[in-house]
């Protein structure tokens, strides 16, 4: 292990919040609710959802109609299946594997159910939903939809037989992820095998953070971190180590922090106060557009 150049560990955290969105997505929100903010720029938060089992039920669970701008949307699906559809004209269903990267940018209504046929038949649903910040000069771009199936998502098998890391966004080695982003980030989908350990390289610079979706861990000397907790490294360093003492899913991010002003209120982020009233106004005055 290269201790010389491993990224400092500062702090681990457990869920800073529980809640239910909507009427189909229990959560654990491990950010924004631990108050991380600039620590972990460009990323805004992160629902780990489920797993939770859902009974048959015809009318799908989830949540209606609501509002985005200033950001990225990011839903990260192991188990189950949801349908989206937004005011922009998509549509689609994100299944186990498959990631939807929705770009509010200036802004766009959307919806998010449980997929129908998997409303019926009931089953476990988890998964990841990550915000990702916008630079200011990108706030009011167009929307954008990137849905991304599992088959597309490269696979880079890790050495010594310690699993494998799909990589959806950013680059690991040679092989690059198929989103399109507006700043240099990684979203690392890792599969350690018990008993493990592995050591990933990122940009001096990057901000980073490791969350456990499954198993137990450590990262970078940290204490074993099981279900839904998250390691937080510092920008400088380039080492990740990941030592896993369970079979293992995690999720590895790192990004360039932005350095702006970040205000947030609700389903809107921008940078000031009055680019969000002006967000709310456009929301209101149906300049996002509706869903049909």
């Amino acid at each position: 292990m290269n201790t010389a150049h491993m990224k400092p560990l500062l702090a681990t955290f457990s869920p800073g919040s529980t809640h239910v969105v909507g009427d189909g997505f229990h959560v654990r929100n491990l950010f924004p609710s631990n108050d991380i903010g600039e620590s972990i720029s460009p990323f805004l938060l992160l629902d780990y959802a489920g797993p939770t089992r859902y009974g048959p039920r015809a009318t799908p669970r989830g949540v209606g109609e609501h509002p985005h701008r200033g950001f990225e949307t990011v839903t990260i699906v192991h188990q189950g299946r949801v349908a989206h559809r937004d005011s922009a004209g998509n549509s689609g269903v994100v299944g186990p594997g498959d990631v939807q990267w929705m770009t509010a940018a200036s802004g766009v209504v959307h919806e998010e159910f449980h997929e129908q046929r998997f409303s019926e038949e009931g089953g476990v649903l988890q998964m990841v939903q990550l915000w990702v910040n916008l630079p200011a000069r990108h706030k009011l771009s167009p929307p954008r939809y990137q849905g991304i199936e599992s088959a597309q998502i490269p696979r880079v098998e890790l050495a010594g037989g310690a699993g494998h890391a799909r990589v959806i966004a950013g680059e690991l080695g040679a092989v690059r992820g198929p989103a399109v982003t507006f700043t240099p980030i990684n979203v690392w989908d890792l599969a350690l095998a018990g008993g493990s350990q592995s050591e990933f390289t990122l940009p001096l610079g990057h901000t980073a953070a490791v969350v456990v979706i499954e198993g137990r861990a450590s990262v970078n000397g940290s204490p074993a971190l099981e279900d839904a907790r998250m390691a937080l490294l510092d920008v400088d360093g380039e080492t990740v180590s990941i030592a896993a003492q369970l079979d293992s899913k995690l999720l590895l991010l790192s990004g360039v922090p932005l350095g702006e002003p970040v205000v947030s209120h609700g389903p809107f982020v921008m940078n000031t106060g009055e680019e969000i009233r002006q967000a709310i106004k456009d929301f209101q005055s149906g300049r996002m557009g509706r869903l049909a």
